[in-house]
């Protein structure tokens, strides 16, 4: 039994006024993982900046 079978056990299991709660908590879940992804991104654009911005680069893109 994959764990994805476990969890859907769970919820067809919980009583009906915990599954809001459930929800949300999913939903919470995969929020943070978007919002660390696009935290991650927003953190690494200034050291790509630096590699991206240099005449280097600009040369050797220059025939696309």
């Amino acid at each position: 039994m994959t764990r994805r079978d476990i969890v859907l056990k769970e919820l067809q299991e919980m009583p009906e006024p915990l599954l809001e709660e459930a929800l949300d908590f999913i939903r919470y879940l995969r929020d943070k993982v978007a919002r660390e992804r696009f935290e991650t991104a927003i953190a690494s654009e200034p050291a790509l900046g630096r590699d991206w911005l240099r005449p280097e680069e600009d040369a050797a893109w220059a025939d696309l």
